[in-house]
C-alpha cells in the first residue's frame, strides 16, 4: 500500500524547518574561547618596526586582557552586521582608556593607528560616548554634544566625540562593568550596567568588524558575546 503524504504537511514541516534554523541563527555565542585569540588578529604598528614588542593582547585566567601598550587593536577575522554585543570588562588597577570599535573596515585610516569605525568608548567615566573615525553618525541633540556644526568631522582635529546621556553608569575601578552595543541598521545603541546612555542613527556604515583597542590601560575582558538579530 502506497503512503500518502497530504501537500500541506510538507508545506508546514518546511516553515517549522525555516523558524528553527532561524531562531538558531539568533542564538548568542562568545568570540572569545579563554585559551587563545582565534577569531581575531593584531594591529599593533609598532610591532611592524620592533621585532622586541610584545603583543599587548593575551589571555589569561580564562579572560581576553589589553595590556595598553604598545596601541593598537585587536580585530575579528569575521564581519558582523544586525547584532547584539554583550561585554563584561573592567579596569582592575588604575583608571584608563579603552574603546570597543564597531563597523570597523580600512586599518590605520586615522592617525596611522585607527581602522575606521565608529568607537564606542569605554574610558573610565565616558563609557558610551561615541567617537567618529573617519565614519559619522547622528544624534537628536548634536550641537549639545558634539560641539559647533561647523567643527564636525572625522578626522583629524575636528570634532569627532560624540558625549553620552548619562553620568553614574560605571562601576568603581576595579569592579566589573557590563556595556551592551545594539547595532540594527544605522542604529547603535548602548547600555553600560543596564543604564541606556547612547544612542546614534544614520551610521554612515551598518557593518564591519569588531575591534578591542590597547589605548594605555590595562583591561579585562571576561566576557565578549554576540547575538545576531
Amino acid at each position: 500500500m502506497r503512503l500518502f503524504i497530504p501537500l500541506f504537511v510538507f508545506y508546514f514541516l518546511f516553515i517549522s524547518w525555516q523558524v528553527l534554523d532561524a531562531n538558531r541563527e539568533k542564538v548568542p555565542y562568545s568570540l572569545i574561547n579563554g585559551k587563545d585569540l582565534t577569531g581575531w588578529h593584531v594591529d599593533v604598528p609598532e610591532m611592524d618596526k620592533n621585532t622586541q614588542a610584545k603583543n599587548p593582547f593575551i589571555v589569561r585566567d580564562n579572560m581576553l586582557v589589553s595590556l595598553g601598550d604598545p596601541r593598537g587593536h585587536l580585530i575579528t577575522d569575521s564581519i558582523y552586521q544586525d547584532y547584539k554585543l554583550e561585554i563584561d570588562y573592567r579596569f582592575p588597577g588604575e583608571p584608563g582608556n579603552c574603546g570597543v570599535l564597531v563597523h570597523a573596515s580600512t586599518p590605520r585610516a586615522l592617525y596611522g593607528m585607527f581602522p575606521k569605525s565608529i568607537e564606542v568608548q569605554m574610558e573610565h567615566e565616558n563609557a558610551g560616548d561615541f567617537w567618529c573615525i573617519v565614519e559619522d553618525i547622528e544624534v537628536p541633540n548634536m550641537e549639545e554634544r558634539r560641539g559647533p556644526k561647523e567643527n564636525w568631522g572625522t578626522t583629524g582635529n575636528k570634532e569627532r566625540r560624540i558625549r553620552k546621556l548619562t553620568s553614574g553608569s560605571e562601576s568603581p575601578i576595579g569592579q566589573w562593568n557590563t556595556m551592551v552595543i545594539e547595532c540594527r541598521g544605522d542604529i547603535i545603541k548602548v547600555w553600560v550596567n543596564g543604564d541606556l546612555v547612547n544612542e546614534g542613527f544614520n551610521s554612515t556604515a551598518n557593518k564591519g568588524q569588531i575591534a578591542l583597542q590597547a589605548e594605555g590601560a590595562e583591561v579585562e575582558f571576561k566576557k565578549i558575546e554576540i547575538t545576531p538579530l
